[in-house]
């Protein structure tokens, strides 16, 4: 195993090609995973298709650091539905469960009624003068739950300092190796 003297000289030796050539494979790595995003975001019509937990308000059903995969077709919700919205204004999604669906009958626009799974009272504190959530505040419904997945992105946003050791390493990876 060569020590990182040794990469660094391997690194001072090589030609500009090989660097150029590193850093565009490093780009179009990223640019593959931005593409990949907005085609899933297409696909499921959701603005963001996927999105990490990060409350305990859904325990024990869906716990902190789980990870979503979102579909926002206009399908009726129902019952029992776990979607994510967001109330202008705020930063953060809320994933909470539907509680209550009331229809309208002179919109047809669906009216829900949302709680956290681990809360006492439902949202209706949350929607800030609303009585319920309408479509247009719902980023999607929930269609697959991957257990702890999202861990990596709470961990990096609690310490910056492991994100930028992180990425460093990582960066610093893709140029020294061939």
């Amino acid at each position: 195993m060569e020590s990182l003297g040794e990469y660094w000289k391997r690194f001072k030796t090589s030609s500009n090609q090989s660097v150029v050539l590193q850093v565009v494979n490093l780009g179009l790595l990223l640019s593959g995973a931005l593409v990949a995003y907005k085609i899933l975001s297409f696909i499921t019509q959701a603005e963001s298709p996927i999105v990490v937990v990060l409350s305990e308000s859904m325990e024990p059903t869906i716990r902190r650091g789980d990870l979503l995969f979102l579909s926002n077709y206009k399908e009726p919700y129902t019952t029992g539905d776990i979607v994510v919205y967001l109330i202008p204004g705020r930063e953060v999604p809320i994933v909470h469960r539907v509680v209550k669906v009331h229809d309208n009958e002179t919109d047809s626009d669906p009216q829900i009624l949302t709680k956290g799974d681990n809360n006492f009272a439902d949202d209706i504190q949350l929607y800030e003068g609303r009585r319920w959530l309408t479509r247009d505040l719902i980023i999607g419904k929930a269609y697959l739950i991957v257990p702890y997945a999202g861990m990596l992105t709470i961990w990096l946003n609690d310490y910056p300092p492991l994100k930028f050791a992180l990425l460093g390493s990582m960066s610093l990876f893709a140029l020294l190796t061939d």
